[in-house]
């Protein structure tokens, strides 16, 4: 078989079953598994797959940068966002970070709600300022250009001097065994410090981000408190969120 037949094997048998490992696609290929770890990261530098110990997963399907995220599963995060409507109350401090979905809950927040939003989000602390109930605290560090956001170490000790009632969570890539992770480093240190300052994590996250990672871990799965998605939550493929106790919605 040539390599390239290889690749689409491995690749079509990820899409499938969301990881592959090297001893069982070793078996299916007849090759050995050295092999099958030379063409994983030959997937892997292509950004087709990320390699992890014994096998692949998934990348997130999704693009990277901001303004291409906006367009991107609109309607699925306009769902999402409506949900996580749900969480907030009057009273609150609550930290938005980068996200798109977080940003289509800012936009959506009703007007005679008071709460205080903790954010390091160029267009959530634009868009906030028109909203006359909602006090804004916004990080300040170095921008991140491809997501409009402050990153470094004055932003992750900025997060560290609060202690939120909820974190609403964008969501790159999340995976069971993996946990949450990102494609850039100093954003996912920023997300770190917002997840471990708050109470309650509340995770956004479109079906096609679960069981994926990126390059740049953030947390355990099992550091949310929920998940909310655009399905429902009888969805059968969120049964191994539920069993480390995280309420999906």
């Amino acid at each position: 078989m040539l390599k390239e037949e290889r690749f689409q094997v491995i690749l079509d048998r990820l899409g499938q079953e969301q990881k592959v490992y090297l001893g069982r696609l070793s078996a299916l290929l007849n090759v050995s598994e050295d092999t099958i770890r030379r063409d994983i990261k030959e997937l892997a530098d292509q950004g087709l797959l990320k390699s992890v110990r014994g096998g692949a997963v998934p990348h997130s399907p999704g693009p990277h940068h901001f303004r291409d995220r906006m367009s991107h599963d609109k309607e699925q995060k306009q769902i999402i966002a409506v949900k996580a409507l749900d969480f907030l109350k009057d009273g609150q401090v609550v930290v938005f970070d980068g996200g798109t979905s977080a940003l289509l809950i800012a936009q959506s927040l009703p007007k005679d709600l008071h709460i205080t939003v903790v954010t390091n989000s160029f267009p959530i602390v634009s868009l906030l300022e028109e909203h006359e109930h909602v006090e804004v605290l916004f990080a300040g560090g170095r921008l991140l250009k491809n997501s409009f956001v402050t990153i470094g170490n004055d932003t992750v000790q900025f997060f560290k001097k609060f202690r939120p009632d909820i974190c609403l969570l964008g969501i790159c890539s999340i995976h069971t065994e993996l946990g949450v992770t990102g494609p850039d480093f100093e954003e996912s240190e920023v997300k770190r410090a917002m997840i471990e300052s708050s109470k309650e994590v509340i995770a956004l996250a479109t079906l096609e981000k679960l069981g994926t990672a990126e390059a740049y871990y953030v947390c355990p799965t099992d550091n949310l408190s929920v998940i909310v998605t655009d399905q429902s939550s009888d969805y059968e493929e969120f049964d191994v969120y539920k069993e480390k106790g995280i309420r999906m919605v």
